[in-house]
């Protein structure tokens, strides 16, 4: 019953992006910025502050993005309470879901269609940032449900497997093919090294299993700390000298099409867990438990036989 153009301006002041606002409501961002202008021109006066790439709210701003968070709230709430008038089993309303960058861009798309066809009345956002910042949004009541990699835990919040993942060496394709043998540690990382952002799970992993080793991240060459596996896998098509760590999810298009391959390191295996993440205590929206029960569905985990903390 709320506004959509309300979901949209409270989209753009929760990320201070155009860009990511629509990522998260599935809308174009020439389609964010025709909802922002018709809210401006009803309201009458600037609702947010755009230079080049910056996005600040104004004073106007901050009060409509308070107003459009109660009214989202309120109208979740109103859906869930009529929905379980007509079908205690049913889900319907707001379902805000978070994942990490690797999950969101390999795994998830995938998934979300038949979810989709499966809850119509379950209206599906997804925020994509790296582990820390999912974690963040979850303990800041932004979220409803989250799915994130590596290894550090938040004692605030519950975590349960989804499905097991390996983070792997992967260089440009080379003319004579991936090594037959695996290569010596040491030897393998003289090379260049294209790694993810601080605070993603997946620098996480490795920066630990090197760590076990007595390895520092300070003492190797880094080319480049990037906040994307597309960008890792692009910068290393063009640098056949580069070596990226990188989760086995998000490379079969480019080893099947033979852009890249994976060289086997002795001494480093790099497996990792791919976990569903709420607020610790806090029971799960409806919508929630179902688009859980559905991803553990999907990824072939059984559902756990006990109860969330």
């Amino acid at each position: 019953m709320s506004d959509f153009r309300l979901r949209v301006f409270a989209a753009v002041a929760r990320h201070l992006s155009f860009t990511k606002a629509g990522q998260e409501l599935f809308v174009s961002q020439p389609a964010v910025t025709k909802h922002i202008r018709e809210l401006e021109a009803q309201y009458g006066q600037r609702l947010l502050e755009r230079r080049g790439n910056r996005v600040t709210l104004t004073e106007a701003g901050r009060l409509l993005q308070l107003h459009a968070e109660a009214v989202a709230a309120s109208a979740q709430q109103l859906d869930e309470q009529l929905l379980g008038l007509r079908d205690p089993e049913e889900a319907a309303g707001r379902l805000r879901l978070g994942a990490s960058t690797t999950l969101s861009q390999y795994v998830l798309p995938a998934w979300l269609p038949t979810f989709q066809r499966r809850y119509p009345q379950v209206q599906l956002s997804l925020y994509t940032a790296n582990s820390e910042h999912i974690a963040n949004a979850l303990l800041r009541g932004e979220l409803d449900l989250g799915f994130v990699e590596g290894r550090t835990k938040n004692r605030d919040l519950h975590y349960e497997l989804l499905l097991p993942d390996e983070l792997v060496a992967v260089r440009r394709a080379s003319a004579t093919g991936p090594p037959t043998k695996p290569v010596p540690l040491a030897e393998a990382l003289t090379s260049p090294l294209v790694l993810r952002e601080r605070g993603s799970g997946t620098l996480e992993v490795l920066e630990m299993a090197l760590r076990e080793r007595k390895i520092k991240l300070s003492e190797l060459s880094v080319a480049f700390y990037l906040d994307s596996t597309e960008a890792i896998k692009s910068y290393l098509g063009a640098a056949p000298e580069a070596l990226g760590f990188v989760s086995r999810q998000a490379l079969k298009r480019e080893l099947a099409a033979g852009l890249l391959e994976v060289v086997l390191l002795q001494g480093l295996a790099l497996p990792r867990q791919f976990e569903a993440v709420w607020v610790q205590g806090q029971p799960l929206p409806r919508p929630a438990q179902r688009f859980l029960a559905f991803a553990q569905e999907q990824s072939k985990v059984p559902l756990p036989t006990g109860g969330a903390d």
